[in-house]
Parts: structure tokens; sequence; C-alpha cells
């Protein structure tokens, strides 16, 4: 249920931006979500079009580029996409790892008209 408040947030931040460059119709949105943020693309696409209607970013094509998961081990400094039940380093062997990447969730571009 919460795709519903960043989804107000992405149209928000649409509508400023638009607003801003005096657009009258904002046609696409390119955002980057990360395989760990727990965003799904379908219900985001559900509640913009819901929140959108009545704008001028009613219709917008929103696209998604999902960004896998990435974790780099503190030993050694590899950085490697983890197996889901294995997260020890390929190179060292070592488990003591950070996440890198896969928790983005941001608006990327706005293309308007």
């Amino acid at each position: 249920m919460h795709e519903l408040g960043v989804t107000q947030a992405i149209l928000d931040i649409a509508l400023d931006k638009a607003k801003a460059a005096k657009a009258e119709k904002i046609t696409k949105i390119n955002l980057v979500i990360g395989e760990m943020s727990g965003i799904v693309d379908d219900c985001v696409q559900f509640y913009f079009d819901f929140l959108s209607k009545d704008s001028i970013a009613s219709g917008t094509t929103l696209s998604f580029k999902r960004i896998p998961m990435q974790v780099r081990c503190r030993k050694c400094g590899f950085s490697f996409l983890p197996d889901n039940s294995l997260w020890s380093c390929p190179q060292c062997n070592e488990w003591d790892v950070e996440i890198i990447a896969g928790r983005e969730f941001y608006v990327d571009s706005i293309e308007v008209e």
C-alpha cells in the first residue's frame, strides 16, 4: 500500500517540474527503482493513472528502470550480484558484505510538451 504515497510524490515532483518549465503536458516519466525497494511497477502505474486524471499528467507513460541488488565484500572489495542463498564473496569466500545497489528509487527524468 506504500505505493500510493510514493506515487503521489512522483506526481507532485513531475507537476512541479512541469510548471517550472511552463509545460502544457507531461508525456513520460522515467523512474529508477532498485530491486530491494519493494516498489511494484503495476501498483505505481495503477495509482498514477488514478491520481493524475484531470491534470497535465493524465495519460503519461511511466518507464521503469530496475536496478539489481549488488553487494561489495568488505574484505577484498570485490562487487557482485548475490545469489538468493549465497552471499559469500566469490573471490575470497568472506561473508562480510555491504549492499551498494538495489535500494534506489527516484525520478530520473521527465519529458514534457
